[in-house]
């Protein structure tokens, strides 16, 4: 019975050791960050872009992408350049100019049979009392938002959704051997189970002797 019950237990930590090597899944949203800079680097917005009311001479930024937290959000991917954005737009009285970047993200970030757009920048010139929604809508339609304002699709991209939570696989931190691609435990992984497996299955049968 001992060795019964040894079989068993190293077939159980076999099974933990083939378990333990999958990627973790993480949850993630799928959705348009908000980014503004007076300066050479992106901030995260602390306040949405239907009341943030940007400053002449700023830059304001959108990346689609799929982010765990406000902390792991993906930046823009053009640099907040107002002078390089803006420089055929000149300066008018009564009016404000807004550098807006507008990042699609990636295709491993779009939702299922969509491509992004190519990136894209515009410089807006709008009201003093402008907010940034008002800024993009000038150059940037159409925008989509939803009953909570918040915004969904920037010159219709996506086509649907909104926020929607997503599954992210993290890699697993088991080091793999070499010529495993990364799909699943290493041909080690398997030796070692093959070993623990061959082992009990000794100790078995060398109980079921000594019963004779």
């Amino acid at each position: 019975m001992r060795a019964r019950s040894l079989v068993v237990l190293l077939g159980l930590a076999a099974l933990l050791a083939v378990t333990g090597t999958a990627p973790a899944q993480a949850a993630g949203y799928r959705y348009w960050s908000f980014w503004q800079s007076s300066g050479e680097r992106w901030t995260y917005a602390t306040e949405g872009p239907a009341t943030a009311r940007p400053a002449d001479g700023s830059v304001t930024g959108f990346r689609f992408a799929v982010s765990e937290d406000s902390g792991d959000a993906a930046q823009p991917r053009t640099a907040p350049d107002f002078a390089a954005i803006c420089a055929r737009t000149p300066a008018q009285d009564g009016t404000k100019r807004v550098a807006l970047v507008v990042d699609f993200g990636t295709p491993e970030d779009a939702p299922q049979g969509e491509r992004p757009p190519t990136r894209r920048t515009a410089c807006a010139r709008v009201a003093p009392d402008a907010t940034a929604a008002e800024a993009l809508a000038g150059v940037a339609k159409p925008l989509r938002y939803n009953g909570d304002a918040l915004l969904c699709a920037i010159s219709g991209y996506p086509r649907s959704g909104c926020g929607e939570q997503v599954s992210t696989r993290e890699p697993a931190p088991a080091r793999q051997d070499k010529g495993s691609d990364g799909s699943g435990p290493s041909v080690g992984v398997y030796a070692g189970i093959a070993a623990v497996l061959t082992l009990g299955a000794a100790a078995l049968w060398q109980s079921r002797r000594r019963g004779r």
